[in-house]
């Protein structure tokens, strides 16, 4: 099947894929849409014109609130017949005058976050990523914390300050301790970026009971990819005992489109191999991992460059021990709920996703063409994400982009 959209086919955002987001157009109200090519089709117009009627009962707060929540709290079964009532209008050239009301370019819209986030919760789930901290920080240590290969490691961040592609990253200030001195307050000498991979709840589940790694298609609607920022010297000095905080918290950027998991059907592989074998409620009978293709670029003044290129079919947890984990101890989900992969890293010097791993800590700077060398963040620099996978029909889809600039310190 092709669709009538002009220049969809081949440019990443096909039929095959229809990611959903938010818009708004000329300064007026949010509407929830899907990207087709180079246009937003708007759900919302879509219903006005009489186009969805039947799809979904009860649909106004659907498509009518400028929000991608009613749908996600809907669940799988709504969200595959919207995506088959999609795609049929998108064949159909017999409706195709009428439809073509609701497109708009992308180019004369402002994207917004899709969905409200209500937990946010980051894991640590690449061997490569783990194990390159682990020898920056403890050359003469393990490498790997004694847990780690018996459970996705993770922490709760800051939902409040996730933000949609596009929004700019102020440099955060904190308490650093760069030497035997006491410690100081300033800016964060050492900001970082991290590659990741984040999925988006839509089904919640009971509390106090587990969502097992099976049912992860039940409960979870798509995927996004994530920058989760990182100011490393204010890490190094608050993270004892308790773990990341006021380092993370201050901004985790997202794509402003969300890829239905649907649609990343031909992107699923078998995980790698897990050695000692997990425990028994993070076990999965169809274990899957996804074979998504990251690249990390950075602006530098009038120079660009992909620095990395990170491999995510390596991670060594599957989405689905992760949820089966985070919600093992009878902790639920709730609708539009965020976690994220942790960094995601290859066994490759240029598959390494964070400068903490490229430049080794800032001992070994990455020498870039066009950008000099490369330790960490520096104001105005500007960071892209992009990744791209298999979709059903055969083609490469384009998952949404993030990008952030950084903006000095107040």
């Amino acid at each position: 099947m092709t669709t009538w959209v002009t220049g969809a086919e081949g440019s990443g955002y096909g039929l095959a894929h229809l990611p959903y987001g938010v818009i708004s157009h000329a300064g007026g109200h949010r509407e929830l849409a899907v990207r087709i090519g180079d246009q937003a089709l708007s759900l919302a117009r879509l219903h006005d014109l009489g186009l969805l009627d039947g799809v979904l009962l009860h649909a106004t707060p659907v498509f009518d609130t400028g929000s991608l929540d009613g749908l996600l709290a809907r669940g799988p079964q709504a969200w595959s017949a919207l995506r088959q009532r999609l795609q049929a209008i998108l064949v159909d050239r017999d409706v195709a005058d009428m439809a073509g009301e609701a497109l708009l370019p992308l180019a004369e819209v402002a994207t917004h976050l899709a969905w409200t986030v209500a937990d946010y919760v980051d894991f640590y789930s690449s061997e490569n990523h783990a194990t390159n901290v682990g020898h920056i920080f403890r050359p003469d240590g393990e490498a790997l914390p004694p847990n780690w290969k018996h459970l996705p490691i993770g922490y709760h961040g800051r939902a409040g300050t996730v933000v949609v592609s596009g929004t700019d990253v102020v440099r955060p200030n904190g308490q650093r301790k760069p030497g035997p001195e006491a410690p100081v307050f300033g800016p964060s000498r050492r900001l970082d970026v991290e590659v990741e991979v984040g999925f988006v709840v839509g089904m919640p589940s009971v509390q106090g009971s587990a969502v097992p790694t099976s049912a992860f298609r039940e409960h979870v609607f798509g995927v996004v990819l994530l920058n989760d920022w990182s100011a490393r010297d204010i890490q190094a000095w608050e993270y004892v005992p308790l773990g990341p905080f006021l380092a993370k918290s201050f901004a985790t950027s997202v794509s402003a489109w969300v890829t239905p998991l649907e649609a990343l059907t031909a992107a699923r592989i078998a995980p790698p191999a897990q050695d000692p074998a997990p425990l028994p409620y993070l076990i999965d009978a169809d274990p899957w991992a996804l074979d998504l293709s990251l690249s990390l670029e950075l602006s530098r003044g009038d120079a660009s460059a992909v620095i990395s290129r990170p491999p995510f079919a390596q991670m060594y947890w599957t989405p689905g021990q992760q949820l089966a984990h985070l919600t093992v101890n009878g902790a639920s989900l709730r609708t539009g709920d965020l976690f994220a992969s942790g960094t995601v890293s290859g066994p490759g010097i240029d598959q390494r996703g964070s400068l903490l791993e490229l430049s080794w800590g800032g001992r070994e700077p990455l020498t870039v063409e066009g950008l000099g060398e490369v330790n960490f963040l520096e104001d105005g620099d500007t960071v892209t994400i992009r990744g791209e996978a298999l979709a059903t029909d055969g083609s490469r889809l384009s998952l949404g982009h993030v990008v952030g600039t950084i903006r000095p310190a107040p």
